[in-house]
């Protein structure tokens, strides 16, 4: 397994922990108080589930498009 390859892997798992930790943040009292009142969910909720997008994204490119 290449170096690439390797890199991607891990930053699959990354990202798809910090998507899973993201959304159940998101799903918490205080985040739920703040979306009602604000409309949007806290800042460290939205970089979770921004980062582990943009790591799951950039992760299944490196693992699976990447030679």
């Amino acid at each position: 397994m290449g170096s690439q390859k390797l890199v991607g892997v891990v930053l699959l798992v990354v990202g798809i922990l910090l998507l899973v930790f993201g959304l159940q943040s998101s799903q918490s009292l205080g985040d739920q108080l703040t979306e009602t009142f604000t409309g949007r969910f806290t800042d460290g909720t939205m970089f979770m589930i921004i980062g582990g997008a943009a790591a799951l994204a950039a992760g299944a490119f490196l693992t699976f498009f990447r030679k």
